[in-house]
């Protein structure tokens, strides 16, 4: 089972816990994407302290930023296909998507590729 990072209540970083859950599947608009690499930012820390524009629900994902390779796309997506090569847009909300993990479910909105002369990172 792919590992996903998750909290549980809000706090610094000890809250996050490395927790193993089924492969997540994407729903209508939405991709799944296999993580390369996340970003770190400022966001996701206020985000975990409970000190965001909006607040966890737990137990919640987090994360803004990530690259990987398209895995599956949900119905209605179009522009993505398996093995595309992308990296997210901050478009979404952390109380409903987040990028630390194996894996992420993501908006197909908040999807874009990026060149082929640079890695994931």
């Amino acid at each position: 089972m792919p590992k996903i990072v998750r909290f549980h209540q809000v706090g610094d970083a000890s809250v996050l816990k490395l927790d193993e859950l089924p492969k997540p599947q994407p729903k209508e608009g939405e991709v799944l994407l296999k993580v390369e690499a996340i970003g770190l930012n400022r966001a996701e820390v206020m985000f975990r302290s409970g000190k965001y524009l909006y607040q966890p629900n737990f137990p919640s994902l987090i994360g803004y930023e990530a690259s990987g390779i398209v895995e599956a796309v949900g119905p209605g997506v179009t522009g993505l296909k398996p093995g595309d090569r992308v990296s997210s847009i901050p478009s979404f909300s952390m109380a409903k998507y987040g990028t630390y993990g194996e894996y992420a479910v993501l908006p197909a909105h908040a999807l874009t590729p990026y060149p082929t002369n640079l890695s994931p990172v």
